[in-house]
């Protein structure tokens, strides 16, 4: 693929839903060590005007928490169960009566089963290629039986990836080759059941992975690199990308399956291209596109998509880049991070989560009296940044504009609060100190935790961790950074 279709790699994350029939979503993963409690996210959903709400697995407290809301749900099915879920129908039926059946009789409207997530990406090598389809045969049997399968649809969200146009053009767009008859197999499967297709598409993921991808053409205003393809015309990845699945899905007898944007968004940090201003950008753009009811060339009409993602998530894997933590349109703390008009409240403007309790207002930063040449500092910042989050270092990103004072300052306060403020977690070897002077600049915010009551994490002395191998790019990465 060229440009118009760079490998989009998985990412685990957001999405909305609207149209003008088919309302709001929103992903809602929980990937993070302090978690708001699930009663508070799911008031900000009600009280931002979501209707959907796309789940990554099946967790009791967020499903309890969606009870006689009204909120449309999406539950997933994580990839590592697949394969016990393809080879034993009975533990399809013990998964529905669990995460399914129950729910549903409580009042968590439930409306899909996501089996699996992007199993078909090109860099998991075929792993989940022979246990999605039978897993997906099981649990619609199970729903079957259980007397659901006209309430609850499964599914399955694949990306992008899974299809391609050698040309660029819509029009010319296929399956992959290598997967081609176990996606014909899914597809037809899902158009039996009247189920739906679902696909994450990423405009963001091109940009990050193709130097020479016109940046214009991941945004909603129209682009001179745009695609002709007969009689359309693409201003835009998002229709074009689209368009392709829709051609996939046509030349290959399955025109009629609806799709779901299972996935779309920007994230805000972790990258140069990872900005408050382009998600903000893009994002609007989304929701005035899809809002407008106008679709795609080959799709008119409303368009069901859930932004990704609802909420930052500090514990998600960087394998892909240090971006994925950032693809929250609020951050950890239920926080909006910029103004998306979502046309669902009176003003037009992101609605926070009420009521959120923090640690103490205390941060951990280097001492003034130490010096950067402390042969110290660098096994320090290799954990700190090992074991929290720093994400936010580096070349054009919210805090990479600070010296590496401040740089040593954030990593350090990064682990002291994710350890829940412990104090030997600001211990460094004697070169942190605790202050109560919020070390914070315009641009870069140095957190305070979310107070969860769990006092779960596992705090050891620095020394026990000096000769493991931490295997965490950002070790690599932040002492490049800093010296």
């Amino acid at each position: 693929m060229g440009w118009f279709f760079s490998p989009v790699l998985g990412v685990l994350c957001w999405v909305f839903l609207l149209g003008c029939a088919n309302g709001i979503g929103a992903n809602w993963g929980t990937q993070t060590s302090h978690p708001l409690p699930p009663s508070q996210v799911v008031q900000m959903l009600r009280d931002n005007g979501f209707q959907k709400v796309k789940l990554f697995d099946a967790e009791e407290a967020t499903l309890n928490a969606l009870k006689k809301t009204g909120i449309q749900v999406m539950v997933g099915i994580p990839n590592d169960m697949l394969f016990t879920l393809a080879s034993n129908f009975k533990a399809a039926e013990k998964w529905v009566s669990k995460n399914v059946s129950g729910f549903v009789s409580d009042g968590v409207d439930i409306r899909y089963v996501a089996v699996g997530n992007e199993p078909f990406l090109q860099t998991y090598n075929g792993s989940f290629l022979q246990t999605t389809f039978p897993a997906l045969q099981n649990i619609q049997a199970a729903l079957i039986k259980a007397g659901l399968s006209k309430q609850v649809k499964v599914t399955v969200p694949l990306n992008a990836d899974v299809y391609q146009s050698p040309s660029g053009k819509p029009s010319d767009g296929d399956f992959r080759d290598d997967i081609r008859q176990p996606m014909l197999s899914i597809v037809k499967f899902l158009s039996d059941n009247g189920a739906p297709f679902t696909v994450n598409i990423y405009p963001f993921i091109s940009l990050y992975s193709d130097a020479n991808f016109p940046v214009d053409y991941a945004f909603f205003d129209g682009s001179s690199s745009g695609v002709v393809d007969g009689n359309a015309a693409y201003g835009n990845m998002f229709d074009a990308n689209h368009d392709t699945l829709i051609w996939a899905l046509q030349k290959n007898g399955f025109g009629n399956v609806p799709v779901i944007v299972g996935e779309i968004g920007w994230p805000t940090d972790g990258d140069m291209n990872a900005n408050l201003q382009y998600a903000q950008k893009f994002n609007q753009g989304f929701m005035n596109h899809i809002s407008s009811g106008r679709g795609t060339p080959m799709r008119p009409g409303s368009i069901d998509a859930y932004l990704f993602s609802l909420i930052d998530e500090d514990e998600k894997s960087i394998q892909p880049g240090n971006f994925e933590r950032h693809w929250g349109i609020f951050s950890y703390d239920g926080l909006p991070k910029y103004q998306l008009n979502l046309k669902t409240t009176n003003t037009g403007a992101l609605v926070r989560v009420r009521n959120v309790k923090y640690l103490d207002k205390q941060w951990c930063v280097l001492k003034p009296s130490v010096s950067l040449n402390n042969p110290k500092v660098a096994d320090s910042i290799s954990y700190a940044c090992g074991n929290a989050d720093c994400t936010s270092l580096g070349y054009k990103t919210s805090c990479g504009d600070m010296d590496s004072r401040g740089n040593i300052s954030y990593a350090f306060n990064s682990y002291y609060q994710k350890s829940d403020q412990e104090d030997v977690a600001c211990g460094f070897d004697g070169l942190a100190t605790i202050t109560d002077m919020d070390p914070s600049s315009a641009s870069c915010r140095f957190k305070i935790m979310i107070d969860v009551d769990s006092g779960t994490t596992s705090i050891r002395p620095l020394h026990q961790f000096r000769e493991q191998s931490l295997g965490f790019l950002f070790v690599f990465f932040c002492i490049a950074l800093l010296f």
